[in-house]
């Protein structure tokens, strides 16, 4: 049993085909799955993708690439709008460096609403953070400092200094496609040393679809190969990753009754 803990179902590679897409999870073992918000203004739209399937999610967040264009979005209105019974996250939110489609400064502000509301809920923070290792860390520890919530490093591609930092924090960290990929082996290692009790798996379809689908469009029945590879990598059988990873998305995403 699997679950993908972050994809987009709203895009258009997967909402032309949701029907064959959720089939083809369900034939690959993966059991449920969080479509994630990337602009809050558009919420009803992954909530209602939630509504349609007992085993789909959502979240309810600004991806930093969009932070300055929902400056609007304050605090209460990630708390009022995760009230919905199919959310179960806040975010994704986070720093991006690497594209810097918005000014760092409303990056860093929007990421601080989104962490207030994470702590108001205690639902989980998921956080996109992109060659931005040491500000993600500072910001992570400062508000810890004022009061702990609960947060998903989602898809890593950092180093292991960030991970290390967030695991004594007491976050989680949630493997993509990247860890298949040649150039991955830093990522590889964070796989090999995080505690069995933190990590997840996700596909962030449909962007990074894992060896043997690389350049393909990604969905959730590829979070199959994500899997094996980090199961090969801790040297696990798949079934036990399986019974781990299912485990930890039900701690952190309490909302969704998976256990």
């Amino acid at each position: 049993m699997l679950i993908d803990s972050h994809c987009h179902l709203d895009f258009d590679s997967l909402s032309s085909d949701l029907d064959g897409v959720m089939a083809r999870a369900a034939a690959a073992g993966v059991t449920g799955m969080v479509t994630i918000s990337t602009r809050v203004d558009n919420f009803s739209t992954y909530a209602g993708l939630a509504g349609r399937f007992a085993n789909v999610w959502c979240s309810v967040g600004t991806h930093p690439h969009n932070a300055d264009q929902e400056l609007h979005i304050q605090t209460d209105d990630l708390v009022r709008l995760s009230a919905h019974e199919r959310c179960v996250a806040i975010g994704e939110a986070g720093l991006d460096y690497f594209y810097d489609n918005a000014p760092r400064d409303a990056q860093a502000e929007s990421f601080r609403r989104h962490i207030a509301a994470a702590r108001l809920t205690n639902l989980p923070l998921v956080i996109h953070s992109r060659q931005a290792d040491e500000d993600m860390a500072a910001i992570l520890e400062a508000e810890s400092g004022q009061g702990a919530f609960p947060f998903l490093l989602h898809c890593f591609s950092s180093g292991i200094d960030l991970a290390r930092r967030a695991l004594a924090l007491g976050g989680y960290i949630s493997f993509s496609g990247i860890i298949t990929f040649k150039n991955a082996e830093e990522i590889r290692e964070v796989a090999r040393i995080v505690p069995a009790d933190r990590y997840l798996v996700e596909t962030d379809a449909p962007y990074l679809a894992p060896v043997p689908h690389r350049g393909q469009s990604n969905e959730p029945s590829f979070v199959r190969h994500t899997a094996e590879k980090v199961a090969e990598l801790r040297g696990i059988s798949l079934e036990q990753l399986g019974r781990e990873t299912t485990a930890n998305f039900g701690r952190l995403f309490s909302k969704t009754g998976v256990s």
